[in-house]
């Protein structure tokens, strides 16, 4: 304990190991000691695994947040023209969601201030998709986001170091320990940014099968009912809606060939369950703002969601028109023999993309634009002998082998005619 201190970091780590709520005191004492350095890693470290091993209840998972959002700035859009909502994403594979979405919502009148990440492991950041765009920055500063915000009615950038600097520090932290799962830290985690972040609605997207972090409907149900409460407590309107994700979304995992996948649903087209679910979140952060009276589905079909998304790209720098970068090599999976597709599973698809060179193992790591996966059926689709299943992009030809064998398993041709039962894209809804 250093002079004049309420509490100390091994009084608080002993009161979690041994199952004890703790106080707010305690909880505002260590984040803030952690964030200044007083509180060393491995104690942070032994705290984050009692807190993993024996919960939160309810009032310490909204001091907790409450902490982390007090060790850094807080964001205001309160003087935009017009309503803001936001959408957050658990993460999985070939959710794009967020490159159609933010600029959909934007052209039905509601603002839309996306903070959102890079992809590590498996799951893809939006922020790696869009740097595959030529010229489109990812970093700006508040005042040029709340600009954006109120000319173009849509941005998508990396969250400030400013805000919930605790949060930062704690997941990498959590990533090295083994404690990523703990359900408190991960909703104070996602929670503490969007709260800090400012906007007015929210709407949760919590991934529910093999390639989603949580691969249980309780558990990930259970983290949906938290994080909602903890946005509602604090003033913000959300809901969370549970969605599928055994199968990937789309026909693509990757950056560049995601984006593209992006621009056909803006003009009107792209896959089937990328559409529904962009929709189905579009309305959600409609209502949360209050707008009833617009059918995004009317934006998609007239372009003025297109519109915005040009807008969107060109106010940080990028070229919507440009040619996006492809990869030197590709390698195609064909089917063995005529049936039925009945098995493409998320995490298959999303270790081999990662592989191939679109994801990172590391955060320093770079990634290769045009590496990634396609698709060319899903469960449910009669194929032929010989016809392509998966076509693999990479610049290093070196890593198709070990793609290969994340794959192994991973998709499976039934005989013909052997029945096929989806399980729905929304699984339930939250709030």
């Amino acid at each position: 304990m250093t002079r004049g201190s309420p509490h100390d970091a091994v009084e608080v780590i002993s009161s979690k190991r041994d199952g004890a709520s703790l106080s707010r005191s305690q909880i505002e004492w260590v984040v803030d000691a952690y964030t200044k350095g007083v509180v060393a890693d491995e104690q942070m470290s032994a705290l984050a695994m009692a807190i993993l091993l024996n919960g939160m209840d309810r009032r310490e998972i909204a001091d907790w947040t409450a902490a982390m959002i007090a060790s850094g700035e807080r964001m205001d859009f309160s003087g935009l023209s017009r309503a803001t909502a936001d959408k957050h994403s658990t993460g999985g594979v070939g959710d794009k969601i967020t490159l159609p979405l933010a600029p959909l919502v934007a052209a039905c009148g509601v603002a839309v201030p996306q903070l959102s990440g890079r992809g590590l492991g498996h799951t893809g950041g939006t922020l790696d998709k869009l740097e595959s765009i030529p010229g489109w920055r990812a970093t700006l500063s508040n005042e040029e986001m709340v600009a954006q915000l109120e000319s173009v009615g849509a941005v998508i950038c990396a969250a400030g170091d400013g805000l919930a600097p605790a949060d930062r520090k704690l997941y990498a932290l959590r990533d090295v320990t083994g404690t990523v799962e703990a359900i408190p830290l991960i909703a104070s985690s996602i929670m503490s940014k969007k709260i800090a972040e400012g906007t007015g609605a929210l709407v949760l997207d919590v991934k529910v099968g093999s390639g989603a972090f949580m691969k249980d409907a309780a558990r990930a149900r259970e983290l949906a009912e938290v994080m909602v409460a903890l946005g509602t407590d604090a003033g913000v309107r959300t809901v969370a809606l549970l969605t599928d994700m055994d199968v990937p979304l789309g026909r693509t995992a990757g950056n560049a060939i995601e984006v593209t996948e992006s621009v056909e649903v803006l003009a009107g087209g792209g896959p089937a369950d990328v559409v529904e679910l962009t929709l189905a979140l579009a309305r959600e952060m409609l209502a949360g703002a209050g707008v009833t009276d617009v059918d995004p589905a009317d934006k998609l079909a007239d372009g003025s969601a297109m519109d915005v998304w040009k807008a969107m790209i060109r106010a940080q720098g990028g070229d919507p028109d440009a040619p996006l970068p492809t990869a030197r090599e590709s390698h195609v999976v064909t089917a063995d023999a005529d049936g039925v597709l009945t098995r493409l599973d998320a995490l298959a698809v999303g270790v081999a993309a990662w592989r191939l060179g679109a994801g990172r193992e590391r955060k320093e790591d770079p990634v290769q634009a045009g590496a990634g996966v396609v698709w060319h059926a899903r469960p449910g689709d009669n194929v032929t002998a010989g016809q392509p299943l998966l076509t693999l992009l990479s610049d290093t030809p070196e890593r198709f082998d070990r793609a290969l064998a994340a794959l192994e398993g991973g998709y499976r041709v039934d005989p013909p005619g052997t029945p096929y039962d989806a399980r729905p894209l929304v699984i339930d809804r939250v709030g």
